[in-house]
C-alpha cells in the first residue's frame, strides 16, 4: 500500500535551517510529481513546492529563495531544505502525491516549530 513518511521536523530558532525528508513506498516513485504542503494552526493548507519526475521544481512565491525541494529517485525520497526560517514557518509539513487512482496521498506530517 502507499506510504509517505515524513521526518526531520523539530524545534528551531529563527534564522535556522532544517531539512525534511519523505520516504515513499507502495508506488512507482519516479513516475509521479511530489509536493510539500504545510498547515499552520488556524490557517488553511498552503502548497509550498512541487517537483516533477525529471526534477523540475516550482515554488510558491513566498518560498522562493528560502526553500529547496529535491528528490532522490533511487532512494524513493523527497526532501525539503528550509533556510532562514521564520516564526511564521511554524506548521505541520506534509508530503503529498496524486496517483493513478485519482486520489491524493498524504503522509502523517512532521511538526516544525520556529521559536
Amino acid at each position: 500500500h502507499v506510504q509517505l513518511v515524513e521526518s526531520g521536523g523539530g524545534l528551531i530558532q529563527p534564522g535556522g535551517s532544517l531539512r525534511l525528508s519523505c520516504a515513499a513506498s507502495g508506488f512507482i516513485f519516479t513516475n509521479y510529481d511530489m509536493n510539500w504542503v504545510r498547515q499552520a494552526p488556524g490557517k488553511e493548507r498552503e502548497g509550498l513546492a512541487t517537483i516533477d519526475s525529471d526534477g523540475d521544481a516550482a515554488y510558491a512565491d513566498s518560498m522562493k529563495g528560502r526553500f529547496t525541494i529535491s528528490r532522490d529517485n533511487a532512494q524513493n525520497t523527497l526532501s525539503l531544505q528550509m533556510n532562514s526560517l521564520k516564526t511564521e514557518d511554524t506548521a505541520v509539513y506534509y508530503c503529498v502525491t496524486h496517483l493513478w487512482d485519482g486520489f491524493n496521498y498524504w503522509g502523517q506530517g512532521t511538526q516544525v516549530t520556529v521559536s
